[in-house]
């Protein structure tokens, strides 16, 4: 691991990377507070794997923090926006990663339930978080919101529409507020990262590839293997970072050019 504050490119930046303690959130969780930044990370259920990644990083002399938070309940997005803030006195960095796979079915057979219950965690969760986090991104003179999608949202691999669908409704959301924002300062970006290896992204792989190992795909996959999580968490940083402040309404996706 990298020494906490190697060139302090994100120093006295505060962010909020809900799905932290994991996968993707938690590579873009430890990208973010060894580059400077002040991080909240959010879990839904494991508490020991957060707990251990924050103290992993401030054994590293970052700041780091975790709370629990279910980013489909607008209460609970609420009180870890507030955390945030109480915590470490601001927010202006706020990447909405959380996120939970489709269950491989056809369209005929996805139930009503089950189309619910993802989008609800991939689009409307993430509309109500940003609504809590708005007036405390508005009060900086520079903030930054990502959304972590996917390249499912313009692939649309058989099996995967309720995941599919919240990925390009969480799109259409990024869109439309880079636009309503920018003159309050937000820079609102997307990063569709292709298959990661992830737990996620390992049962994604055998429901949509018919693979029982994610890394049967290296082969086939650009540059001999799949997507990591630091592909995508160093692209998370650039975006946040001084690199990336002219860059607003932006579409980045991180499959080595699969597509």
């Amino acid at each position: 691991m990298a020494e906490a504050g190697a060139g302090a490119a994100l120093a006295g930046r505060v962010a909020l990377v809900t799905g932290g303690g994991r996968g993707i959130g938690a590579a873009i969780s430890t990208e973010l507070a060894l580059a400077g930044a002040a991080v909240v990370l959010t879990y839904r259920r494991d508490a020991d794997a957060a707990a251990a990644l924050v103290d992993e990083l401030t054994g590293e002399g970052a700041r780091a923090h975790a709370v629990e938070a279910h980013v489909e309940d607008p209460a609970s997005s609420e009180r870890a926006v507030q955390a945030a803030v109480e915590r470490f006195g601001a927010l202006d960095v706020l990447v909405s990663n959380a996120g939970v796979a489709s269950r491989g079915n056809p369209v005929a057979a996805t139930t009503h339930e089950e189309l619910s219950w993802v989008l609800a965690v991939h689009a409307l969760g993430p509309h109500q978080l940003v609504r809590a986090a708005l007036p405390h991104l508005r009060r900086q003179p520079r903030s930054d919101v990502v959304f972590i999608s996917s390249i499912a949202a313009s692939t649309w691999t058989p099996g995967g529409a309720p995941y599919a669908m919240g990925k390009a409704a969480v799109e259409a959301l990024a869109h439309t507020l880079a636009r309503e924002e920018r003159r309050a300062g937000v820079r609102v970006n997307v990063v569709a990262p292709g298959l990661t290896d992830t737990e996620m992204g390992r049962r994604l792989a055998r429901a949509t590839r018919s693979v029982e190992d994610i890394h049967e795909l290296d082969t086939s996959s650009p540059f001999g293997r799949v997507c990591a999580p630091e592909d995508v968490a160093r692209v998370v940083r650039f975006l946040v970072g001084p690199e990336g402040g002219y860059v607003n309404d932006q579409r980045i996706v991180v499959d080595g050019g699969t597509f």
